[in-house]
């Protein structure tokens, strides 16, 4: 009775060993998980900066408002007859 009671044991806790410690186990299976949920995290903020990225280009395709607008903002382009003034703050 002894030897069937061991036996059990030992088959119990062969068939227990992979699912706590095999490469397929229940921690792989948590820090898959969570490696998940952060990709998930990371992909919607690149959708969303996917679709601002496609926004832009669909204006810049639309109309000359668009256009005009970064020739003003980064490369500081003004229209002929226009003024431009710089206003520089105070240093802190």
């Amino acid at each position: 009775m002894k030897t069937l009671a061991g036996l059990l044991f030992m088959g119990i806790i062969a068939l227990q060993y992979p699912l706590w410690f095999g490469p397929a186990s229940v921690g792989t299976g948590w820090r898959l998980e969570k490696q998940l949920s952060e990709q998930k995290a990371k992909n919607a903020t690149e959708a969303r900066r996917n679709q601002s990225l496609e926004n832009e280009v669909k204006s810049l395709q639309n109309g000359t408002e668009a256009i005009e607008e970064q020739a003003r903002s980064k490369v500081n382009m003004i229209k002929p007859g226009e003024t431009f003034y710089q206003v520089i703050g105070e240093k802190k």
